[in-house]
């Protein structure tokens, strides 16, 4: 595979401005399956948390933190930039996979562990978070071999933020995806402003600000997967990329084909409904959309956009006008443009004043579980103009911006 390493030497320039630390690797899926061998020699105490297993031309990266749905911590973001960048200056690698175990693919960032640090006051910490994961999306978004990620139960924020940039994505019958931020009073992130705004109409704002799940099928007919298979078939999908010696997309891409499985939506798949989402989420302000839609739900009277409209009216207020505004502008703009974006938005949004709707939200859903958040402003009449304008400024001359190496990594997406 010469043009690949060729390139990924040319990259090693580079390595200083990327971040991360070596962990252990190990089997993923069989009990015969040697761990690739200069990882096994850097295995470490807290190697569990991504485990990777040896193919004959690929790398299998493994999330695995089961009891938590694969939520990512800010050493599985460090383990995975160090991993993809030794694999892509490897020529003897053509491609690298990503998987979760037990019943998640990734349920996005570790938000409970997040709502902890900023609790403690280390803010640093929580900064750092941010900072890996985003650094680790724009690796993802600009890696030189094919990447596969198997999207196989929960794929939820952050979970979208490491598949969805790379090659190829497979959605399974067990898929769950959602992006759903402004119930935790916060904003689609993880490069969602700019997968989504991508998408066809205005699906994109219909997602970020209901929060509304897809199933595999779905994600298929919208473009967030390329593949389909049925969980239990994914055994015979691993079996023939583990066979594979080739770093070639249109190889890897006729063998996930030739062992997928053939889907058409069903009555109730959001395709049928582009046409009133459309209609309703292309309003300039959140205001008109949810006037918008409690007239369509009138007219309709059907589940999805009763439920949708519900969905809104349950959000923090300050995160719909943020996250409207973030999809945006996230249609104008890069990959990169994008992240740095979100970075600065998420500080903000970690920080005061806007720190109280990111803990109550999380509160609310995920420590107490009371599902009563008290939002801050209580209605989006409140929410000013000022406000969300503060949610996206400059970080101040002491607080330093996201840099991303873009000047060594073109992204591809």
């Amino acid at each position: 595979m010469p043009s690949l390493a060729a390139a990924a030497a040319a990259r090693r320039a580079g390595e200083a401005l990327r971040r991360g630390v070596m962990g252990g690797m190990r089997s993923l899926s069989s009990s015969t399956a040697s761990p690739a061998p200069a990882a096994a020699a850097a295995a470490g105490p807290d190697s569990d948390e991504v485990i990777v297993e040896g193919k004959a031309s690929a790398r299998a990266a493994v999330l695995n933190r089961p009891g938590h749905l694969n939520a990512l911590t800010t050493t599985m973001g460090a383990r995975l930039n160090k991993f993809y960048e030794s694999w892509e200056d490897s020529p003897d690698i053509g491609f690298v996979m990503m998987k979760g175990s037990g019943r998640a693919f990734c349920a996005g960032g570790d938000v409970v562990g997040l709502h902890q640090l900023i609790s403690e006051g280390k803010m640093d910490e929580g900064k750092d978070f941010f900072r890996t994961l985003y650094s680790f999306i724009y690796v993802l978004g600009t890696y030189l071999k094919p990447h596969v990620a198997i999207l196989d139960g929960v794929t939820m924020g952050g979970g979208g933020g490491v598949s969805i940039p790379g090659t190829f994505r497979i959605a399974t019958d067990r898929t769950v995806f959602a992006t759903p931020e402004v119930h935790i009073g916060f904003h689609p992130d993880a490069a969602a402003s700019f997968y989504l705004s991508h998408l066809t109409g205005h699906v994109g704002e219909y997602l970020a600000l209901t929060g509304e799940r897809l199933n595999g099928v779905d994600m298929l007919a919208l473009g967030l997967a390329t593949h389909y298979s049925m969980s239990e078939h994914l055994d015979l999908v691993d079996e023939r990329l583990a066979t594979l010696v080739t770093d070639d997309p249109s190889v890897i891409d006729t063998s996930l084909a030739q062992y997928g499985d053939l889907v058409y939506p069903d009555k109730k798949s959001i395709v049928h409904r582009l046409e009133v989402i459309d209609k309703c989420f292309s309003h300039e302000t959140v205001e008109e959309i949810v006037d918008a839609l409690e007239g369509e739900a009138a007219r309709l009277n059907e589940e999805w956009c009763t439920l949708a409209l519900k969905r809104l009216k349950e959000a923090s207020p300050l995160a719909l006008k943020v996250s409207l505004r973030s999809i945006r502008e996230g249609r104008y703009q890069t990959l990169d443009e994008c992240l740095v974006r979100e970075y600065r938005m998420s500080i903000n949004g970690i920080s005061k004043p806007f720190s109280h709707e990111f803990c109550e939200g999380v509160r609310a859903r995920l420590v107490d579980k009371d599902l009563a958040p008290k939002w801050d402003p209580p209605a989006l009449e409140f929410v000013s103009e000022d406000m969300v304008d503060s949610y996206f400024a400059p970080l101040g001359e002491f607080e330093p911006e996201l840099k991303l190496p873009t000047e060594l990594r073109e992204a591809f997406i």
